[in-house]
């Protein structure tokens, strides 16, 4: 049987060029596609779309992978070249330009390491993981309980909507968890106090990092709250959490004071 030939890989350049896809979506996402309404107008997802459906093509170990990844950086420098060549761009000087950049970039990361809000977050984010540790019991006896339920028959279909909504809180929370840190840091990262927008098309870009970390901890917080209604017992605890995430969401809001107003592409439109 011929082997069927493999499908050329989707060019980012003309992929840009369809009406279809919202222009930067993905710059201001939480990479969260299996909850993302906005799938189909994402050039991003459309880009990893052929991945998904080939699962050698994603292994790390898989030769497929590597040998994808060298196609696309081959095709992305030879685009880089020609236009360089066209602008009349000395790329030799663009590289030392950009590795004294990254020296800048990386000083100033590990100034901000000790920023309040990077410190904050980080805290939270091993709060979490130290109380999802200690309750693993918790969560032992839940489903036990919930089972038993099930087997019994007690309460029709309200075992399954317990189990839907604890899952659900609980992946909110994990997945928050650390993302809040990374968007607090690239919003930092980008922050200039004396930085103001050109005009309401192009606000600055350290406000909408600062909007997806708010975001991503209101919904921690409403998560947070789900799980205090099915434990009561933990309420102290959950509560010492929640007042951790509330001091930080009041931080944040305070040093990028424009980030709520943040108008992301499709998301808010």
């Amino acid at each position: 049987m011929p082997k069927r030939k493999a499908a050329k890989p989707k060019d980012p350049f003309e992929l840009a060029q369809d009406p279809r896809f919202i222009s930067g979506i993905y710059n201001y996402c939480d990479r969260w596609c299996e909850r993302c309404p906005f799938t189909a107008r994402c050039m991003v997802y459309a880009m990893e779309e052929e991945d998904r459906n080939d699962p050698a093509a994603r292994d790390l170990n898989n030769e497929a992978f590597w040998k994808k990844l060298a196609a696309i950086f081959a095709r992305t420098n030879e685009m880089l070249e020609k236009m360089a060549k066209e602008k009349g761009i000395d790329l030799s000087d663009a590289e030392s330009a950009g590795a004294e950049r990254q020296a800048r970039q990386r000083q100033k990361r590990e100034e901000l390491a000790n920023h309040e809000l990077a410190k904050a977050s980080e805290e939270y984010a091993d709060m979490v993981d130290a109380w999802f540790k200690s309750e693993q019991k918790l969560f032992e006896q839940k489903r036990e309980e919930l089972v038993t339920m099930l087997e019994l028959e007690i309460g029709e279909d309200e075992p399954q909507a317990v189990a839907a909504r604890l899952t659900d809180a609980v992946e909110i929370i994990r997945w928050y968890q650390h993302q809040i840190h990374v968007k607090l840091m690239r919003g930092l990262m980008k922050f200039d106090p004396e930085e103001e927008p050109e005009d309401e098309a192009f606000p600055k870009d350290s406000d909408g990092s600062a909007k997806v970390a708010l975001l991503g901890m209101d919904r921690s917080i409403a998560a947070w709250g789900a799980l205090r209604e099915h434990f009561p017992e933990k309420t102290d605890d959950i509560l010492t959490l929640l007042l951790q995430l509330d001091r930080l969401r009041r931080k944040t809001e305070q040093h990028f004071p424009a980030a709520r107003s943040f108008k992301r592409p499709g998301f808010d439109d």
